[in-house]
């Protein structure tokens, strides 16, 4: 019979080594406090009465809700399909605005100046695949290239590709909008701050951007062209890539020589 009935509530002992909830399980206790300060109800931590008033702790509405991966993975790419859409239908129309002579000379510019970084691009991702492939394969890739604990993932590698892969078509839509528009000057500046950019993050002397690689990759490049040391397998291996890139290579070096010229006839 209830408590009611006879005009007293029932004496409950606070020192109860078991207290409950209504549809909660069982929260053992230390002198009326829970071990953790939490008492749980459906999945969630609530902190007790007593805990909070020691140690302070926020109640349950001021914890930040993080929304769930899948639903960051879908708006990112939502956003790059809103992204790649926009930069065809501008570079389409700028492109359609020029004179059929005027469209050669134009396309075979825009090739010369972006076909060596698009190119490197789709390297940078294939190399993410090889690491994938060799982490999947338990291949110890880190002994073999003489990496330290910080070398880069094929995520992280996979990360620095989608960056170029939008950084360098956006650059290259920005010159077919500004060329088709008339602003010359502007436009051949689009490929020399793209080029002064990719340097400049190559050899950023402060810790951000994986400084660790980075200078791994540029004390690699200088045991190449000067090789005054001892070679290790790393150093073959990325000269043999360079040396697959050869044409690549000679793509860079006439787009830099034309970006050069072209500055000099404008002043």
């Amino acid at each position: 019979m209830s408590s009611s009935m006879f005009g007293t509530p029932l004496p409950v002992s606070t020192n109860s080594p078991i207290l409950r909830r209504a549809g909660s399980k069982p929260v053992f206790t230390e002198q009326g406090h829970s071990e953790s300060g939490y008492i749980s109800e459906e999945g969630l931590f609530f902190p007790t009465e007593g805990d909070g008033m020691k140690s302070g702790t926020l109640p349950l509405h001021s914890v930040a809700i993080m929304p769930s991966p899948i639903l960051l993975w879908r708006l990112k790419v939502l956003l790059f399909l809103v992204w790649g859409i926009s930069c065809c239908k501008i570079g389409w129309d700028s492109v359609m605005r020029m004179s059929t002579d005027l469209q050669d000379l134009f396309l075979y510019e825009a090739f010369l100046y972006y076909n060596p970084l698009l190119l490197v691009t789709l390297m940078v991702w294939l190399w993410g695949i090889n690491l994938w492939v060799f982490s999947q394969s338990t291949v110890n890739y880190s002994k073999i290239f003489d990496l330290d604990h910080s070398h880069l993932t094929h995520q992280e590698i996979w990360k620095c590709a989608t960056w170029m892969t939008i950084i360098v078509p956006t650059s290259m839509t920005a010159y077919l909008y500004l060329y088709s528009h008339g602003e010359v000057s502007l436009a051949a500046s689009q490929p020399v701050i793209l080029y002064a950019v990719v340097l400049m993050v190559l050899i950023f002397p402060f810790d951000i951007f994986y400084l660790s690689s980075r200078y791994y990759f540029l004390r690699t490049l200088y045991r190449i062209v000067l090789p005054l040391q001892a070679i290790t397998f790393s150093d073959f291996f990325l000269a043999d890539i360079l040396t697959s890139m050869s044409k690549v290579l000679s793509d860079l070096e006439r787009s830099i020589c034309r970006m050069v010229n072209r500055q000099e006839e404008e002043h």
